[in-house]
């Protein structure tokens, strides 16, 4: 009873050492992943999100500041009309 016992206590501890191998592939494959990724995405000059957001808010402000000034030039035109 004691080797088969031994048999299967070595082969619980290859079969944990073997996840533990598997884990650590894991891990590796998904770096080397998203590094290629990351570089692939640096290579294509992409903008982040943040930067999209930063001059999609200046878009609209320079829109506003256009619709303001357009309104008071017309206000004017039409004091130099009267």
């Amino acid at each position: 009873m004691q080797a088969r016992s031994k048999f299967l206590d070595d082969m619980s501890q290859l079969m944990t050492n073997a996840m533990g191998v598997a884990q650590g592939a894991r891990t590796e494959a998904e770096t080397a992943f998203k590094g290629m990724v990351d570089r692939w995405l640096a290579d294509r000059d992409l903008v982040t999100r943040e930067e999209f957001e930063a001059v999609r808010l200046m878009a609209t402000k320079a829109r506003e500041e256009n619709e303001a000034l357009a309104a008071k030039i017309a206000a004017l035109e039409a004091r130099l009309g009267e």
